[in-house]
C-alpha cells in the first residue's frame, strides 16, 4: 500500500521538485524567508508541461497554487522533523544506493557482456578438457608445477593427439580429462567458457586458470543452440548384480508395445517409470537446453522429437532404458525478448568482475589514483603469524597519522588502513604471502572507499542523479507527511466522517437505474429474434443456445442493475420496464429486457463509505493547507511573477 501512495506522490514530486540553487538567481516567492527561484519554477513548469492533466493547471497562476501548496507542505514536514526520523534516512539512502548504481557503473561493459552472452546462448560448443587440479589459493610454488604440467601435457596433445593424453592421464584426482559433450553460455564458469568459445573448431587451447586449476579444451564442434526442450520419460533402471529383477530390455519393450496399442503415457509413467522424482507427474522433467543434462544420449534423442506428442522408441543410457514423449520445443528467444533476464545473469555470474573492474579503472583514473602504492612496503613489515590466528594487532610505534592516499577531498591515513587490516585478518589463508595478503587487502579496501566516495558525492556531480533523489527525497518526505497528518486520521476519525457524511448527503445518491438484461449484436435481425424470444420470458440461457451455436457468437448479453452512464446503454435510452425499441449504439445494435426501474435515492453511510472517506481527505486537506498559509508567510515577488508569466507566453 505504501508503495503505491509513494508511487503518487512521487508523480507530484516529479511535477514540482527539482533542488532550488542559492545563486539561481531571482526569487519567486519565499516560505518563511526560504526562497523558491524563478529558474525551479520554470525549469519545472515547462519539463512538466505535457504531464499535468488538468488543463487549469497550465495556467501560470494556478500552477503556482499548486507549487506553494506543495512547498507549504515540505517546510511543514521539515519543521516536524520528518526528514530526520530514522525509518525516513534508511530507506531514502537504499533509494540512493540502488539508483548510484545506473549512473557510476559503465553501461557499455555491461551492455557488451550482455550482447556477448546472447551470441553464446545462440550456440552449443562440444568440447573435452583436460585439469590440473591447483586450489585457488595454491602458493606461487604450486602454481608454477602446474601451469608448467599442463603446457607440457598440451604439447604432447598436440602430437600425440588429444584424445589420447587425454585418456592416458586422467586419474580422477589430481588429474581430470573429460569428455564434457555439448554446452551453451553460462554453463561453465566465465573464464572456461571464454576459451571454449574463442577457441576454433578442431584446435586446443593455450593453458589457462580457473578457480578448479589450470585447463587446456579442446573444441571438437560448434553449432546453432537447439534452444529448449520439455519432455515427459518413462525409466526402467538398471540393477547391478541382481539376478531376480526382469531384464530392463524387455520390460521398457513391454511398456513401448502398451503404448502402440493406444495406452496413455502419463497412466503408463505413473505406474512403471522407475524416476521417482518424475513419475508421479506423468514422467513430466524440468526443461532442459543442451549441455544441462548429465546424459548426452538422452539429449540427444528428446531434441530429435519434432512434434509436440512425438514419442521416442526406447533407448538406453548409464541410466537405464528410457522412453521420452515430447511436451514442448523452444528456440532461443530474440535478445530484446531476453535483454532483461540476461543482464541480470551477467551481474550475478563472474562477469560481474569484469564491471566491477571498469568501474575501479575509470574512479582511479577520475581521482587520479597512483597504481603503486609504495607505502604497501610499510604494512608488509609490520605483519607477522599472528595474523593467520586472528591476534594481530598494529604495533605500539604505529606510524597512524601518515598518508595513504587520497580521493577528492577526502585524506585516508595510515590509521585507516591499518584498522582495517585488523578487522579483516579473520579466515585468511595461512599460504598466502604478507606481500600478497597486503596487496588484495588494499585493493578491495582502496576500491570499496571509491565506490562509496564517489556514491557520496554524485548528486553534486550529476545533476540528473541529484534531480531524482531530490524528487524521491521530497516524494518521500511528504508520503510521511500526508499519511499521519490526513490519510491515517481520516480513516480513523470515524465520527468526523459520519459528520461530513450528514451534512453532505446529497452528493451520495444512487441515479436512477434499471435491472436489465441487454443483448448487444452486429446483426439487426438476429437481435429482433431475441427481442421475440424476451418477451416470452424464456430463460437467458436457452436463448443463448438458439442464438449463439455452432462456434459462434452472435450476441453477448450484459446483466445487472445499471445507470445512464453504463457502457451497455446508449445515451438515449428510455427507463421503462418491458421490452425496449431496438437501439443503434457503438457500431451494433442492442435490445434490453427492463424488469424494473430503479428511483434516484440517496446511499447509506456504508454504502458510500469509499467516497467519503476520500472526499473528507479531500476536505480535511484543503483546511489544513489553509491552516499552514497561516502559519508560514508566503511572500511572492511579484514583478518577477510578471516577467514569468511573459516569458511563458511567448
Amino acid at each position: 500500500m505504501k508503495l503505491k501512495l509513494l508511487s503518487t506522490l512521487l508523480l507530484t514530486a516529479v511535477v514540482f521538485n527539482l533542488n532550488a540553487q542559492s545563486d539561481a538567481g531571482e526569487v519567486l516567492f519565499t516560505v518563511d524567508n526560504d526562497p523558491v527561484y524563478v529558474s525551479e519554477f520554470l525549469r519545472v513548469y515547462n519539463k512538466n508541461l505535457d504531464l499535468v492533466q488538468d488543463e487549469s493547471q497550465k495556467d501560470v497562476d494556478e500552477y503556482l497554487t499548486l507549487f506553494t501548496n506543495y512547498k507549504l507542505k515540505l517546510k511543514e514536514a521539515k519543521t516536524l522533523k520528518l526528514h530526520k526520523k530514522p525509518s525516513y534516512l534508511r530507506e531514502l539512502n537504499t533509494y540512493k544506493k540502488q539508483l548510484a548504481k545506473n549512473f557510476i557503473y559503465d553501461n557499455k561493459v555491461t551492455d557488451a557482456l550482455v550482447e556477448e552472452a546472447y551470441d553464446r546462448i545462440s550456440y552449443d560448443i562440444k568440447a573435452n578438457h583436460i585439469l590440473i587440479k591447483i586450489p585457488e589459493n595454491a602458493n606461487p610454488q604450486d602454481t608454477l608445477v602446474a601451469f608448467n604440467t599442463i603446457s607440457k601435457l598440451r604439447d604432447r596433445a598436440l602430437n600425440e593427439g588429444f584424445e589420447t593424453v587425454r585418456k592416458e592421464v586422467h586419474n580422477g584426482k589430481s588429474v581430470f580429462g573429460e569428455a564434457l559433450g555439448y554446452f551453451s553460455g553460462f554453463r561453465m564458469v566465465y573464464k572456461f567458457e571464454n576459451a571454449a568459445f574463442n577457441t576454433e573448431v578442431g584446435e586446443i587451447s593455450q593453458p589457462f586458470r580457473t578457480r578448479f586449476g589450470y585447463h587446456i579444451v579442446h573444441v571438437l564442434d560448434k553449432r546453432k543452440s537447439r534452444g529448449e526442450c520439455t519432455v515427459a520419460h518413462i525409466m526402467i533402471g538398471i540393477k547391478q548384480n541382481d539376478t531376480l529383477s526382469e531384464n530392463p530390455e524387455s520390460r521398457i519393450q513391454d511398456i513401448y508395445k502398451k503404448l502402440n496399442q493406444g495406452e496413455d503415457f502419463e497412466a503408463l509413467a505413473k505406474q512403471f517409470s522407475e524416476d521417482n522424482n518424475s513419475a508421479s507427474r506423468g514422467g513430466l522433467l524440468a526443461s532442459f537446453s543442451s549441455g544441462q543434462l548429465s546424459s548426452p544420449e538422452f539429449e540427444e534423442v528428446a531434441f530429435n522429437l519434432n512434434e509436440v506428442g512425438d514419442v521416442s522408441e526406447p533407448f538406453k543410457t548409464k541410466y537405464g532404458w528410457h522412453i521420452v514423449k515430447l511436451h514442448a520445443k523452444k528456440s532461443t528467444p530474440t535478445f530484446e525478448a531476453i535483454k532483461s533476464e540476461l543482464e541480470a545473469k551477467v551481474k550475478r555470474d563472474e562477469r560481474s568482475k569484469l564491471i566491477d573492474a571498469a568501474l575501479y579503472a575509470k574512479l582511479k583514473a577520475k581521482y587520479q589514483i597512483d597504481e603503486e602504492q609504495p607505502a604497501l612496503a610499510y604494512f608488509v613489515s609490520i605483519l607477522n603469524d599472528e595474523y593467520f590466528k586472528n591476534t594481530w594487532k598494529l604495533p605500539s610505534d604505529f606510524k597512524g597519522n601518515s598518508t595513504l592516499v587520497k580521493i577528492g577531498n577526502q585524506q585516508f591515513t595510515f590509521k585507516d588502513f591499518g584498522d582495517y587490516l585488523e578487522k579483516t585478518q579473520r579466515g585468511t589463508n595461512p599460504k598466502s604471502t604478507f606481500k600478497t595478503i597486503v596487496s588484495e587487502k588494499y585493493d578491495t579496501f582502496l576500491n570499496t572507499r571509491l565506490v562509496l566516495y564517489q556514491e557520496n558525492h554524485l548528486e553534486e556531480e550529476n545533476e540528473e542523479f541529484a534531480h531524482i533523489v531530490n524528487e524521491y527525497r521530497d516524494g518521500l518526505l511528504l508520503f510521511d507527511l500526508m499519511e499521519s497528518t490526513i490519510w491515517n486520521t481520516a480513516k480513523s476519525d470515524s465520527l468526523e466522517t459520519r459528520n461530513y457524511y450528514n451534512a453532505n448527503k446529497e452528493k451520495y445518491v444512487f441515479p436512477k437505474r434499471v435491472d436489465a438484461i441487454v443483448a448487444s449484436s452486429t446483426n439487426q435481425r438476429v437481435l429482433k429474434k431475441v427481442a421475440k424470444l424476451l418477451k416470452q420470458n424464456m430463460d437467458l440461457e436457452v436463448i443463448k443456445n438458439l442464438v449463439n451455436n455452432n462456434g459462434e457468437v452472435h450476441v453477448v448479453f450484459t446483466s445487472g442493475i445499471m445507470d445512464a452512464n453504463h457502457q451497455a446503454l446508449p445515451d438515449n435510452f428510455e427507463f421503462s420496464k418491458g421490452i425496449s425499441k431496438i437501439y443503434k449504439h457503438n457500431k451494433a445494435y442492442i435490445v434490453a429486457n427492463v424488469k424494473d426501474v430503479l428511483p434516484k435515492k440517496l446511499k447509506t453511510f456504508e454504502e458510500a463509505k469509499g467516497l467519503i472517506i476520500n472526499d473528507y481527505q479531500a476536505y480535511k486537506e484543503e483546511r489544513w493547507v489553509n491552516d499552514l498559509k497561516a502559519k508560514y508567510t508566503v511572500n511572492v515577488n511579484q514583478n518577477a511573477l510578471e516577467r514569468v508569466r511573459n516569458q511563458i507566453k511567448n
